[in-house]
């Protein structure tokens, strides 16, 4: 008797649903530790992961059960994940609960993110590095010459972290579109593009006289 509830214990530990559910636990802590690096709401990111493995929409209820996270942790980070254009929500007949569901196209998923850190992180930055040279007199980089010695020296350094974040800027940009259109090719060709630079020699990029 002993051995048949044991076999049938292991029966059930080894049957596709739990499988599946220990995988799903596995990328949805995997996929928040990632984020976590990266500057991105732990909770966040786990919600994301598990409305990504999910069939079926899920209602703050579940979410909160299956992470065993609060229900105002829930709810601030399902409307971040709205903001951010990664998961929708929506309405089930028969009830009056809000569901959510996200979005598993992963090059929308990577559209969405780009643009997302563009708004919230590159751009205010940018803003920022401009207003810190204004005070100094300069509203471009020729007036930074015009200035003190010791505010020509800021007012450049300022100028270099400006176009540092213009060149993010503009390769976000101009990846954006391929990652919308799902054009991998493109892609390819800018990855070969950056490793050819990166092979070049160094002095190949000094001006010539």
């Amino acid at each position: 008797m002993g051995e048949t509830g044991s076999s049938s214990n292991q029966s059930v530990e080894d049957s596709p649903e739990s499988r599946h559910q220990e995988v799903v636990d596995t990328f949805v802590n995997f996929w928040g530790s990632m984020a976590s690096r990266w500057g991105i709401n732990r909770t966040m990111a786990q919600i994301h992961a598990l409305l990504y493995c999910t069939e079926e929409p899920l209602n703050t209820d579940d979410i909160m059960e299956r992470l065993q996270i609060s229900r105002g942790n829930a709810n601030m980070n399902l409307r971040s994940l709205v903001d951010w254009e990664l998961v929708m929500k929506k309405q089930m007949s028969g009830s009056r609960k809000d569901f959510y569901v996200a979005e598993k196209d992963v090059w929308q998923i990577t559209a969405c993110i780009i643009k997302e850190r563009q708004r919230r992180e590159v751009k205010p930055i940018r803003d920022q590095l401009q207003e810190c040279r204004d005070m100094l007199g300069a509203s471009e980089r020729s007036e930074c010459d015009e200035l003190s010695t010791q505010n020509q020296t800021l007012c450049h350094r300022f100028e270099n972290l400006i176009e540092l974040v213009d060149v993010f800027e503009g390769f976000s940009a101009a990846l954006l579109p391929h990652v919308q259109e799902h054009n991998d090719e493109a892609i390819r060709q800018f990855i070969e593009m950056a490793d050819a630079f990166d092979e070049m020699p160094s002095d190949a990029f000094e001006p010539s006289e």
